[in-house]
């Protein structure tokens, strides 16, 4: 459901995507489904902004972009479902009957160990099978994937990228860390230095990098580029609030009000105070050095 609360339907990425719960029931085809936040699948809300706001976490990708993902993994139909205070009151027995039964009309579900559903989270996969039995909905419990002695979780990803670590969420995630936004008119400063840069803004909601300087990706309209990448605040100049800006190696043109996807490959460095702009422009330099040896051609283009 949309932040309004209109119900809506749109393809997207070849995946069905149906917001709203009034968009419910779905065409009357069987299905096999599973439930959970998957991270940036829910548009706006984690179940902790409603039932403990400001506990809530970042967020690792955007609505959209995951989307694609589960395009990708060969899921048909996507529905995204506002959790809000409402939602969070509907009993664990009327979710199966009405969302899972003839919602989407589910003849199976498969759901991780943990996952838990219905008011004050009653229902759990020790319960699942006894709701779905009268309406002959087979059930499955998935068990955690583990990766070394490590649980791959959102949580784990989100820690990770907090602290600059791109190597677990490389493993995790399967891909690479990505930033989805838009590109906005900024201080100017890096046009100034020789090195203009693209200040992204993204979805106040979507989770940062660690502090630091990073080689990667950045992606636009179709074309990529290597990107030198600062997440940062421009303690040199002041402290500002925490950003992201790019210089992108080889792009010759405008980019403010255009979307750009930003890949993060390697950090680099921290960022850090330089007593004059000449050796900040040394570092840059030395910064843009490393991005074009690590990120190679078949990468971008």
């Amino acid at each position: 459901m949309g932040r309004d609360g209109r119900a809506r339907r749109i393809r997207s990425a070849a995946v069905d995507v149906v917001r709203g719960i009034r968009s419910l029931p779905l065409a009357k085809e069987p299905s096999v489904a599973t439930v959970g936040f998957f991270d940036g699948v829910h548009l706006g809300r984690h179940p902790r902004e409603v039932l403990a706001p400001g506990s809530e976490p970042r967020l690792v990708t955007t609505v959209e972009r995951k989307a694609e993902l589960i395009a990708a993994a060969g899921i048909d139909v996507l529905v995204v479902l506002t959790f809000d205070r409402d939602f969070s009151l509907i009993p664990a027995g009327d979710f199966v009957r009405d969302v899972l039964v003839r919602g989407v009309h589910a003849v199976h579900v498969a759901m991780g160990v943990n996952f838990t559903f219905g008011f004050k989270a009653r229902g759990t996969m020790r319960t699942l099978p006894g709701l779905a039995a009268p309406f002959g909905l087979g059930v499955e419990a998935v068990d955690l994937v583990e990766l070394g002695d490590r649980v791959v979780s959102s949580t784990s990803i989100r820690d990770a990228l907090s602290s600059g670590d791109l190597e677990w969420p490389l493993s995790a995630l399967g891909r690479r860390f990505i930033l989805d936004g838009e590109v906005v008119t900024g201080h100017g400063r890096g046009r100034g230095l020789g090195y203009p840069t693209a200040n992204l803004r993204t979805w106040p909601r979507l989770l940062l990098p660690g502090q630091g300087i990073y080689a990667g990706v950045a992606e636009h309209r179709g074309r990529r580029y290597r990107a030198a990448i600062d997440c940062g605040t421009n303690p040199t100049f002041g402290v500002e609030p925490l950003h992201v800006e790019s210089f992108l190696l080889d792009f010759d043109g405008e980019l403010p009000g255009e979307p750009l996807s930003i890949g993060f490959w390697s950090r680099l460095r921290d960022e850090v105070r330089y007593d004059s702009v000449d050796e900040l422009v040394s570092a840059i330099e030395a910064d843009v050095t490393r991005t074009r040896e690590l990120v190679p051609d078949a990468a971008v283009g």
